[in-house]
């Protein structure tokens, strides 16, 4: 046969075809692992003729390429067999010394075809099963969410609570992250903690009685582990025990309703600024459309106002118990800013826990007229002096006009309170004093009574 092209393994082909050089098939052998093929029937018949169609022009370049270089690629063609038989193919084609003519050598891919169908086969199982298991996450998420109930997922791991539905939030100022053994009344958790280890043993306990937030308020608690591979996880399921009476149960419904159509934006924050109650005017105000979405988030992340942000309105709130006409801006989760005015106010006078706040959206507000602007006014009168006034001179008046009115601004909105001023101004309250004796401006300080600034 001569001799073979380097690389070309011959010792154990699935089909070796003896061609002569217009690619007439001389001789044709078949190995065991094709099986039981007669295969006499294709001598003297073209090799182009014996493989499906699409393979017609794969055969020819093959013989062009082994009779003009001396070998070919390997090609994949799909071979009919004289029984009917079809089988994928992958051909070389080498062409012996002299006019000894070509050989063509064969590998069966029928295994590497089954391999492939069985591996689309397992990604369609896999595909399936994840958009199962996506189905059950949307239907967990909107049972989770919906529920009447404060349900809460409790890790094992120190008992934080990894999860905390809308009721949860709202009514019990509970969120993710948050240690849930120091919400409960110290007597309380010996108790709550047998519950919890029996659960670890049986799957589930009796319910328990026991007092949760700064007010001492009884809940029933049910427990039931979820025995995820992951993460197990405790799911708490927390239930009132004073149940409201029919009237105040509908008093609720109305306020409840009347806040969910103020046309401002209608918040509830605890003392850390956490989010526990949003209307839907407010959502719109952060461009978010529900609000699970808000509920345990930071106020921080949307007040996007240096100097008038979320520590300033809490440091003002509980020092005053409340605010008004507090400038800021909202940034929304689309890009979108809003200049707001917040007025809020806490639910006691000492030691407020809870802030409800009212943000009005005045970015729509009619300009003031220029004569009723007194900063307006006062740039006017400077700019009126360009070109009868050194440019020094034009740049200082601007300078103390503009700064005067910055400081004038700050303590109308802190209540002309010093202290509150020169946290919104970024000032030290040194600075502000002096600039308050510059100006012959006044006010007060709670904190300093004597602060010789009058």
């Amino acid at each position: 046969m001569g001799a073979v092209m380097p690389g070309v393994n011959i010792a154990q082909p699935d089909i070796t075809l003896m061609l002569d050089l217009d690619g007439v098939i001389e001789e044709a052998r078949i190995g065991g692992a094709i099986g039981d093929e007669e295969l006499a029937a294709w001598r003297g018949r073209p090799w182009v003729e014996t493989v499906a169609e699409v393979g017609s022009a794969k055969v020819r370049r093959m013989l062009e390429d082994a009779c003009t270089s001396g070998v070919s690629a390997f090609r994949q063609v799909t071979q009919r067999f004289p029984s009917g038989r079809e089988l994928p193919i992958e051909y070389t084609t080498v062409r012996l010394g002299g006019k000894a003519g070509l050989i063509a050598i064969g590998r069966s891919l029928q295994a590497v075809a089954e391999l492939q169908s069985r591996l689309i086969a397992a990604q369609q199982v896999m595909e399936r099963d994840y958009w199962k298991l996506r189905e059950v996450e949307t239907r967990y998420r909107l049972l989770f969410d919906t529920a009447t109930e404060a349900v809460l997922l409790l890790r094992l791991d120190g008992l934080l609570i990894q999860e905390a539905n809308p009721v949860a939030i709202r009514t019990l100022g509970l969120a993710s992250g948050r240690a849930f053994l120091p919400e409960m009344a110290a007597a309380d958790r010996p108790a709550f903690e047998a519950m919890l280890a029996r659960v670890r043993e049986f799957g589930r306990a009796p319910a328990v009685l026991v007092h949760l937030g700064p007010e001492g308020t009884a809940w029933t608690v049910r427990a039931t582990l979820m025995n995820a591979p992951s993460a197990p996880a405790f799911l708490l399921q927390l239930s009132p025990v004073a149940a409201a009476m029919p009237g105040e149960t509908r008093d609720a419904l109305a306020l409840e309703e009347m806040i969910e159509q103020l046309p401002d934006g209608f918040l509830v924050i605890d003392r850390e600024g956490t989010v526990r109650r949003a209307n839907r005017a407010f959502l719109d105000l952060v461009q978010l459309p529900s609000e699970a979405a808000v509920l345990g988030e930071s106020l921080a992340r949307w007040l996007a106002r240096p100097g008038a942000d979320l520590p300033v309105l809490l440091a003002n709130l509980q020092r005053h118990g409340n605010v008004r006409l507090f400038g800021t801006a909202m940034h929304g989760e689309l890009g979108t800013d809003t200049e707001v005015e917040i007025s809020a106010a806490g639910d006691r006078r000492a030691q407020p826990h809870w802030f409800a706040l009212v943000l009005r959206d005045i970015a729509r507000r009619p300009a003031p007229s220029p004569e009723g602007d007194r900063l307006h006014a006062a740039l006017t009168a400077i700019l009126e002096q360009s070109g009868r006034t050194s440019l020094r001179k034009l740049v200082r008046d601007t300078v103390e006009v503009v700064e005067r009115h910055c400081i004038e601004v700050a303590l109308e909105v802190s209540g002309s309170n010093r202290t509150a001023a020169a946290e919104l101004l970024g000032l030290s309250r040194q600075s502000l004093y002096e600039k308050l004796d510059r100006y012959a401006l006044h006010g007060s300080d709670a904190t300093a009574p004597a602060d010789g600034g009058g």
